[in-house]
């Protein structure tokens, strides 16, 4: 496959355009930037010639918590300026740092490896606690607006209890490059480096290091009221999300093949029968599949809403069909959504075929109404799958507390839901759903709700009705799974 998407994992950053954003990465950098309390801090990443130990990486990020000196003004939401409309922060950008301590700070800024948010909060998920999850993936996906630069390939979040997470820019590469290297991340820091039992890094640490540098900003008046009007516009947005994690641990991707089906069409069928129950009827509905196979490849959309997954859907609520005609039209749709899978991944799906026929007709100046309204049709239910286990570094049934719950991303309909899920080994599959709390159509989860049923239905389809056990009716699910997520 394709690793061009993990060439500007680090020393990445979309720069804003009055006309067109841009990706600038660059070929090296030894630094990165730090947001501590609404203070930038630059922390050099090498010395002598070597990049720092753990040890002494922890040395560093201590003395900045150490740090009791406040936000210079203007400083605190800086970082909104990320979040907000486009336009004005690069009128911004031209305007107030092209020259001096601005431009020499953004410079550090947009020029850094990666990152690092040192977040004053506690998450985490706690079953315990009721919508932890959900407040967990919430802040990561926005935090306060102003504590994440928006514009980096990503945000390194590290909490006060030290649960971490990351916020991804998705203009530089899609979330399978990013799962990957957070895999790598979690697996290397419990497995590999590890720690003392006083809970720091291991190794010496050389205390002649210089300490970190305060990021210097003089930020005029008319630009902190920019800064705030970008500040207002994003938390109107983020408050607006309706963010549900929804772990399904009752059977995963075990016993869904021992049904003799794609873990991944099961799961879209289950989602078609969810919508119907939720909206009461069907919508054009968005899958992600990459097409990395091909140079510089990035995704294909996979149409999961088929006449096949219609007819099966329209079945299961008809009371007079019978579970085997249910299944028999399950499979066909089944069928169906992998072959379009398929042919996505191949090269021969339509809607990037249609979305550069519609460019050129622009650039022809030829009308299309065709392509107009194709292109125009809203995706009320937008979904992707993250693949997990791309490393295999860590066996997941030995150690279940080692499994990250994946990620997702805000809804692209007003009126509609964003469902991004993740086949966690075999007995856990996670749902992030997300919606707007303005609609009155939309529940997140309410939405899970009809997941986690639309789930065991279709499980039950293949329950045999006599006493002849075909396939086994235990769900074998992992005990550790439920709660060490």
């Amino acid at each position: 496959m394709c690793s061009s998407q993990m060439e500007r994992m680090f020393n990445t950053t979309r720069i804003p355009g009055i006309e067109t954003d841009i990706v600038q990465h660059l070929s090296d950098r030894k630094h990165l930037v730090v947001y501590h309390r609404g203070r930038f801090f630059q922390v050099w990443l090498y010395t002598g010639g070597r990049h720092l130990l753990p040890s002494e990486l922890e040395m560093q990020f201590q003395r900045i918590l150490n740090d009791t000196s406040e936000p210079q003004p203007g400083e605190l939401k800086l970082a909104a300026l990320t979040a907000g409309n486009r336009v004005p922060w690069a009128r911004a950008r031209l305007k107030y740092f092209s020259q001096g301590v601005n431009k020499a700070s953004l410079q550090a800024v947009e020029s850094s490896a990666f990152f690092l948010t040192l977040d004053g909060e506690a998450q985490g998920y706690d079953p315990a606690q009721t919508g932890s999850l959900d407040r967990y993936a919430k802040s990561l996906l926005h935090g306060k607006c102003y504590d994440r630069w928006f514009d980096k390939s990503f945000t390194l979040i590290s909490y006060t209890n030290g649960k971490m997470g990351i916020n991804t820019e998705h203009s530089w590469a899609d979330a399978p490059i990013v799962g990957h290297m957070w895999e790598y991340v979690l697996a290397t820091d419990c497995f590999h480096l590890g720690y003392t039992e006083e809970g720091h890094c291991k190794g010496d640490v050389n205390k002649g290091l210089p300490p970190p540098a305060r990021l210097e900003w003089q930020i005029p008046k008319e630009c902190r009221e920019t800064i705030e009007t970008s500040y207002v516009l994003a938390k109107q947005i983020a408050d607006d999300v309706d963010f549900h994690g929804c772990l399904f641990s009752e059977f995963g991707k075990g016993l869904i093949k021992k049904c003799r089906t794609s873990p991944d069409a099961f799961v879209q069928l289950a989602l078609q029968l969810a919508q119907f129950r939720d909206q009461g009827g069907f919508c054009l509905t968005y899958e992600s599949s990459m097409t990395r196979m091909f140079r510089e490849g990035r995704t294909e959309t996979v149409r999961s809403c088929t006449s096949e997954a219609v007819a099966f859907v329209r079945a299961m609520e008809e009371e007079d069909k019978t579970n085997g005609a249910r299944l028999e039209l399950f499979r066909k749709a089944a069928d169906k959504h992998q072959n379009m899978y398929r042919l996505a991944m191949t090269g021969s799906g339509i809607d990037r075929h249609l979305f550069c026929l519609y460019i050129m007709s622009k650039y022809l100046g030829m009308d299309s109404p065709f392509l107009k309204q194709v292109l125009s049709e809203p995706w009320k239910l937008s979904t992707s799958q993250t693949p997990q286990q791309q490393l295999n570094l860590v066996d997941i049934n030995k150690f279940p507390r080692y499994v990250g719950a994946g990620g997702g991303f805000g809804p692209v309909a007003d009126d509609g839901y964003g469902v991004s899920y993740i086949i966690v080994g075999e007995d856990l599959i996670t749902f992030h759903i997300s919606s707007k709390f303005s609609s009155s159509e939309t529940d997140s989860f309410r939405f899970g709700q009809n997941i986690r049923k639309a789930m065991l239905d279709i499980q039950s389809l293949f329950k045999p009705t006599n006493h002849k056990t075909e396939l086994p009716l235990t769900n074998g699910v992992s005990k550790g799974h439920k709660k060490d997520v």
